[in-house]
């Protein structure tokens, strides 16, 4: 199956899931990053961009190139974009809850703490106005746990729930030189290169890397995911499949110890990954 036809599976699923639910805009969050770039675009496809509401929500860690990234892919797309800082309620929480987390709020408790407080934002503004909160995470993402429970794991539908995070950076290429047949946004290569181009980052900590956090290259990972997965290979076959013992080992476990997290993993179109 090539680009175009999942980019239009991504769509359809994403326009039957509106209609079945009687939504007509969507609210997502931009935060400069390659999955919401295409969750935004794939959304004012389907939508046309006066029914998409991009929000930037920048936290302390938020780096100038991603607040412009986000704010140039609002304008190439055509949808409206506000921004809303998360830094002073983060503060507040970090205040609240240092006592009770020992004498101060850090490490993962923190980075969550910044997830979450981005999504009440979002909520708030679905139920202010009834916009569908439009969930931005990849396959590779919600197999691997790595979301924030409660914080980017919202949303009433992940447009990008079924594709991995190599196929994410592929439909981005694919949707920059190509304008979808019957796409009610005829934007030319709207999402900027250097969203595509820079490491992906949740920028919840200084310095963060999505990769070093998760110990594994996306290639790597989404060909052992795959293999896992979508052919049923277990851990034995994955090893005489030619992969790392050590990698091996830590991403299985680490998938199993997800499932939980991935039973609250909202809907998702049925998109067959390298089929």
């Amino acid at each position: 199956m090539n680009a175009e036809k999942r980019y239009e599976l991504c769509v359809a699923g994403l326009k039957s899931f509106m209609d079945s639910c009687a939504f007509t805009e969507v609210v997502v969050g931009l935060s400069g990053g390659i999955d919401s770039a295409l969750a935004a675009t794939m959304a004012a496809d389907t939508l046309g961009p006066a029914c998409v509401h991009g929000v930037l929500l920048p936290g302390p860690y938020s780096s100038q190139h991603s607040i412009d990234d986000a704010t140039q892919l609002a304008k190439r797309l055509g949808i409206s974009a506000q921004t809303i800082s998360i830094c002073e309620p983060y503060e507040a929480f970090a205040k609240a809850l240092a006592t009770p987390c020992g004498g101060k709020l850090s490490g993962l408790a923190a980075q969550n703490t910044q997830a979450r407080c981005r999504m009440v934002v979002l909520m708030a503004l679905s139920n202010a106005y009834g916009w569908m909160l439009l969930n931005t995470g990849n396959k590779s993402e919600a197999m691997m746990g790595y979301s924030t429970l409660y914080g980017d794991t919202a949303g009433a539908f992940a447009v990008l729930g079924g594709i991995y995070k190599t196929e994410v950076y592929e439909l981005a290429n694919w949707r920059n030189n190509h304008i979808m047949a019957g796409s009610h946004c005829q934007a030319v290569s709207p999402i900027p290169q250097n969203t595509i181009d820079k490491p992906p980052s949740a920028e919840l900590a200084p310095d963060q890397s999505d990769e070093t956090s998760l110990g594994i290259d996306y290639a790597t990972l989404d060909q052992m995911l795959y293999a896992h997965i979508e052919r049923g290979l277990d851990e034995q076959a994955l090893l005489s499949a030619g992969f790392d013992e050590t990698q091996v080992t830590r991403v299985l476990a680490r998938v199993r110890a997800s499932a939980f997290k991935r039973a609250l993993e909202p809907p998702s179109p049925n998109v067959d990954f390298y089929a």
